[in-house]
């Protein structure tokens, strides 16, 4: 929509300033890690990081929530429960905001989930251009997730002494005109802002040995691939590449009963497809016992069945899975030897 320059030294009171009206979130330092937390200082917001613990979907889709409350008092009243507030997510990397466009589909299809799409209504974007890997792990450069167009209601890129703001939404412009000492930029900053983005794609390899559009046909061929039997001798089945991964969405659904069986709640929280519990259905049937086919399955949703669904491939590069898993299982390792098999 257009291209605005806040100075850095101007960021610290721009977040203070949302802090008076939303909650605002963002990357915030755990240790030698970072993590997605509610900002009480701007000082300790770090737009530098380089990845987080959990993606941010997990204010859009909480590790675990309440959806309703019930009673028995003679009938049965049931009162739905959707837990939202105004909050500004700062600092979304790229790869992060296409994940976001996969569970926007994902939760607004069909019957559109409540709680999601309060939420997603509520918050609003405010995301970074990556400039340097995040880390090892990371194939966004493949994965077509590097940069992205829309998705946020203001993008930040670093030009040095000033951040770069491009106004992606009527939101994001009226945030930026209430809250912040912004300028419009001039052509020096265009300049500056161009050298910048032309000298980021040099530093980020393509890791696939195929190309990302491919990635489809490969999955649907490799279907009975031998990979995956190799794959399972050493999975945990621990589920922790699930946990951690943006667009992943499965979610469990019980209810909580107190002891007088009158008052409970239903609550949900993420689930993951590698346990094997996952696919066990009534009588006991699990159809996918084996530890081979779930993570088949797995990968089969990132490379294939959400791009039929959605459009959109269901694996953004981030790394996150390569990163927490115990046995070093990682997709870029798996999709290239999968094209290796093939060829």
């Amino acid at each position: 929509m257009s291209l605005w320059v806040i100075d850095k030294q101007a960021m610290a009171p721009f977040v203070a300033k949302l802090m008076d009206d939303y909650r605002v979130v963002g990357p915030l330092a755990k240790g030698s890690q970072f993590a997605f937390d509610e900002v009480e200082d701007p000082a300790d917001l770090r737009l530098d990081y380089n990845t987080s613990i959990l993606p941010p979907k997990k204010y859009f889709q909480p590790p675990e929530e309440r959806l309703m409350t019930f009673r028995r008092n003679g009938g049965t009243t049931v009162q739905p429960i959707v837990e939202a507030e105004p909050t500004v997510i700062l600092g979304i990397h790229t790869c992060d905001l296409h994940a976001m466009r996969v569970l926007d589909e994902a939760f607004t299809q069909g019957y559109p989930d409540a709680h999601y799409t309060r939420r997603r209504r509520q918050a609003m974007v405010v995301s970074v251009e990556c400039l340097e890997p995040c880390m090892e792990h990371s194939f966004c450069k493949s994965m077509g997730t590097l940069t992205a167009d829309d998705g946020y209601d203001l993008h930040l890129t670093d030009l040095g002494a000033a951040y770069a703001v491009d106004v992606g939404s009527d939101e994001g412009k009226a945030l930026l005109e209430r809250f912040a000492e912004a300028r419009p930029a001039a052509e020096a900053d265009m300049q500056q802002l161009n050298k910048v983005l032309g000298a980021k794609w040099p530093r980020f390899p393509y890791k696939l040995e195929t190309e990302v559009d491919e990635l489809p046909a490969l999955m649907s061929q490799s279907y009975e691939s031998p990979v995956w039997e190799e794959l399972a001798e050493i999975c945990l089945a621990c589920g922790q590449c699930t946990i951690v991964c943006p667009t992943c969405f499965c979610f469990d659904v019980y209810d909580e009963v107190d002891l007088s069986l009158q008052d409970g709640e239903r609550r949900r929280r993420w689930d993951s497809c590698q346990l094997d519990l996952f696919a066990t259905v009534a009588g006991g049937e699990n159809f996918r016992e084996s530890q081979a086919a779930r993570l088949r399955h797995r990968f089969m949703r990132k490379g294939r069945y959400l791009r039929k669904k959605y459009d959109a491939l269901g694996c953004v590069g981030c790394g996150r899975c390569a990163r927490s898993c115990p046995v070093d299982i990682s997709p870029v390792n798996v999709f290239n030897e999968l094209h290796q098999v093939r060829a």
